[in-house]
């Protein structure tokens, strides 16, 4: 394993030491605690919100904390869920008085904590509510869409609802600004290389030269198929024909695409594969309103990308438009 590393136990906190150096003016951290992060943006009378998981996939979590987005995020271990005690520190912390709305993955550890974090911030007198994010299409079918993954297109949940509370909306209306965003988003995903845990120093998970597995996740959970290697265009075909299908997508609608990198897929790659997504969306009649190509949630070193598509409707478009700024990505108003 040739990484960037002093030893592997300290990656995670070095990380952050790091960020917190490089952006001493967005973010900071409370109770002493650096996987406490909070965004040093303050509203009176905002809703906060929150979110949190594991580390290993930057920008998600914690690079959605910023203006116009997100205002905290507990920060676990490498694929490791925070504390609930982390969660609740982060909740006092970012609660400015109008209630605080928690955004996380649908994962089991995840909810576990997030539940007990809400409990306690009861106790303290903290109205919290909850929207669990889970897109991944291949992960479970249409009848069990809520065992289905929280995968790259939590990004939307947090941007919409990150505008929602920006522009003032009141607790009832964010929540469920999120929940409408969570329903109408999509998202396949594929590996070409598994990755490597710091802590481990081996490769989580085996995928022969010349395979590529469809639908995978961002641990490494099993997809649908191994199959052999084949070429961009006949892979997003592959994709995109089960996201199109799910909601369904249909002719005459507008849509926001993302196509994400998993951490060691180049952007050019990223870019041949939203080609052959615009052929397709056109062909459909499909609109694309924007597009989002880059890393927004990674898994180490792994290879592969993912695509996710949210269907949209004028006042999810308002929210879109809105801009953003954490240290990770600015988005100047659309």
């Amino acid at each position: 394993m040739q990484r960037l590393l002093n030893k592997p136990e300290n990656y995670v906190d070095e990380m952050l030491e790091g960020l917190y150096a490089a952006s001493p003016d967005k973010v900071t951290f409370v109770n002493d605690d650096k996987r406490c992060l909070v965004s040093k943006y303050k509203k009176k009378g905002k809703v906060g919100l929150a979110t949190g998981g594991g580390s290993g996939h930057l920008p998600l979590f914690l690079g959605y904390v910023g203006k116009g987005l997100l205002d905290g995020c507990c920060v676990g271990g490498v694929f490791q869920s925070p504390s609930p005690e982390q969660m609740l520190n982060v909740t006092k912390e970012i609660d400015q008085g109008a209630g605080v709305l928690y955004i996380y993955g649908n994962y089991g550890g995840d909810i576990m904590n997030f539940d007990m974090a809400k409990d306690m911030a009861d106790m303290e007198d903290i109205e919290v509510r909850q929207v669990v994010a889970g897109e991944d299409v291949l992960s479970a079918p249409k009848d069990k869409a809520d065992k289905r993954r929280g995968v790259a297109g939590i990004f939307y949940v947090y941007k919409i609802a990150g505008a929602a509370a920006e522009a003032m909306k009141s607790l009832d209306e964010v929540e469920r600004l999120a929940r409408k965003t969570c329903e109408n988003v999509r998202t396949v995903g594929m590996a070409l290389s598994p990755c490597i845990i710091p802590e481990k120093g081996k490769a989580n998970f085996e995928l022969p030269d010349g395979k590529m597995e469809i639908g995978m996740g961002i641990h490494g959970e099993p997809g649908i198929k191994l199959e052999d290697l084949k070429s961009a265009d006949e892979i997003v075909d592959t994709m995109l024909d089960p996201i199109l299908q799910d909601l369904p997508y249909k002719n005459g609608d507008e849509v926001s695409v993302l196509v994400n990198g998993l951490g060691a897929t180049p952007r050019e790659e990223l870019y041949i594969v939203y080609r052959r997504v615009s052929q397709i969306l056109k062909d459909k009649g499909i609109k694309v309103f924007n597009v989002y190509v880059g890393e927004y949630a990674t898994s180490m070193d792994m290879a592969g990308m993912s695509i996710s598509l949210l269907k949209l409707d004028e006042e999810l478009k308002t929210y879109l438009k809105m801009p953003f700024d954490t240290p990770f990505m600015t988005q100047n108003q659309l």
